[in-house]
């Protein structure tokens, strides 16, 4: 179908959309507005105004109609909006993959990227809704089969590597091909179902038992530090679950015109710490067996209330925002870990923190719930924000460098309303020379993910850790001249 980008929205021709889906259009000269009709139904729609009346109910549009010559336009949106309100079959409109879809047909929503961990590459497909698939080996690649008419999927781009060499569209339009490179030497993969209604199937390639990971590439001129070398191996995907926790959030900081710090060669904070996000959620999805979301899994801008308000409906059992930090002194350098440190807090902000409510239920009678103020929800965990950011200085030490003054407290807003354990990790500063090309190279960006985990694994061991009264404490164990005399 046509279309044409009028200002910042996609338009298409009525004249077009009447030929595809049986309409009758006409313009009424007199009112100065548009009716478009199918079956009896009607759509009226009037210039000027980004709305549409679609048998009697008000619609929005996010563009008003327009005129280009003898043609009327209208925003691509009126179809799944205004249009769909009146036709007899379901239309659902894919504006990212330009695609229309009438009745009842199968295409889910894919988006694959790959990453490297250490020695390996993992290749993860996320699917909307749940599709079954299957999952075969060829000589030169993997085949992933879904069980769909046809697939809107998002493929990343990267340069051919060891392992793999490209993932593309094959034949059928409902197959994806893994394929695959030189230094292959086996495969596993893991379904993993959300709760969402959706699911991620993870592919790991694994080299050869002769094959070595290659060193990273360096980047022209920058000079390159010692970096600490990666895992020499990807711990196997199925792990028991991790304690007490159940799911994890984890917010990549900035995305989208948000593009957060800068390096002097370019690099940007919002790629770093989404890099970092992936590499963190693929770790504790495969070692430890928890729910992990990321606030963001693209390049999007997320509204800060909108990356607490995740967790919180989603009941997180911890909350982490991850970022890149920057200073006029380009001298500074290191990783900081901030809990909330609230302007108005004390004592009684922390009364204030939640109040009782009774509320009618269904079926009559009544409940009481807790109501938690937004800016005062955090209030509540500050001692275990705290140990979380403690556990991570105690990892970070040793591979990841750290400011003179790695723990702190500050007034953040994204950490304000998370119901739950929360801090901010500063993994370095992009405005330092010898940082930036480590916060971008993969083995770095490995390590910071690896520290990240063990700290999470050390609260979940200290927040499980048993609390012992003073009468159950050991006593200590007395001298032999002291276990004599009492014998």
């Amino acid at each position: 179908m046509p279309a044409m980008l009028v200002g910042d929205h996609v338009m298409v021709a009525l004249d077009d959309l009447a030929g595809l889906f049986q309409l009758n259009v006409r313009e009424d000269v007199l009112a100065g507005g548009v009716t478009v009709g199918y079956k009896g139904k009607t759509v009226i729609l009037t210039p000027g105004q980004a709305l549409a009346s679609a048998a009697g109910r008000l619609i929005s549009l996010p563009a008003p109609p327009s005129r280009d010559g003898r043609r009327w336009l209208v925003p691509v949106e009126f179809i799944s909006r205004a249009l769909a309100v009146v036709y007899d079959s379901k239309l659902d409109v894919r504006k990212n993959a330009r695609m229309v879809l009438v009745g009842d047909i199968r295409v889910p929503q894919i988006t694959v990227r790959q990453e490297v961990l250490g020695p390996q590459t993992r290749v993860t497909f996320a699917v909307s809704p749940r599709t079954p698939y299957t999952l075969s080996q060829e000589p030169t690649c993997i085949l992933v089969r879904f069980d769909a008419d046809a697939l809107d999927v998002t493929l990343p781009t990267f340069a051919p590597q060891g392992l793999l060499q490209s993932i593309r569209l094959s034949d059928p339009n409902s197959t994806i091909s893994i394929d695959l490179g030189p230094r292959f030497g086996s495969f596993r993969a893991l379904f993993v179902p959300q709760e969402d209604g959706g699911a991620q199937l993870l592919v790991d390639l694994m080299p050869g038992p002769a094959e070595q990971a290659p060193p990273p590439t360096p980047r022209g001129d920058v000079p390159q530090l010692p970096v600490p070398p990666a895992p020499e191996t990807v711990p196997p995907m199925t792990q028991p679950a991790a304690g007490g926790l159940r799911t994890v959030v984890i917010d990549p900081g900035h995305g989208g015109e948000e593009t957060g710090a800068k390096g002097a060669t370019g690099a940007q904070e919002k790629e770093i710490t989404l890099a970092v996000a992936r590499r963190l959620k693929a770790s504790l999805e495969s070692r430890l067996g928890v729910r992990v979301l990321l606030t963001r899994d693209g390049d999007q801008a997320v509204a800060l209330d909108e990356r607490a308000a995740l967790a919180n409906n989603n009941k997180a059992d911890l909350f982490i925002s991850l970022h890149a930090n920057a200073s006029i002194r380009k001298e500074v350098s290191g990783a900081q870990i901030y809990y909330l440190a609230a302007d108005q807090a004390g004592e009684e902000a922390r009364k204030a923190t939640s109040s009782r409510q009774t509320l009618p239920t269904v079926g009559g009678g009544s409940r009481e719930i807790e109501m938690i103020l937004w800016e005062m929800a955090q209030l509540r965990y500050l001692s275990q924000s705290a140990s979380l950011a403690g556990a991570f200085e105690e990892q970070f030490r040793g591979r990841v460098r750290l400011n003179p003054r790695p723990v702190q407290q500050a007034p953040l807003r994204v950490l304000a309303g998370a119901n739950m354990p929360a801090v901010l990790v500063e993994m370095g500063f992009l405005t330092n020379p010898d940082e930036e090309p480590q916060l971008v190279s993969n083995a770095y960006q490995n390590t910071i993910a690896q520290a990240l985990l063990d700290g999470i694994l050390r609260y979940r061991d200290l927040a499980d850790r048993p609390k012992m009264t003073p009468s159950q404490e050991p006593s200590p164990t007395p001298s032999p001249d002291t276990a004599r005399r009492r014998q």
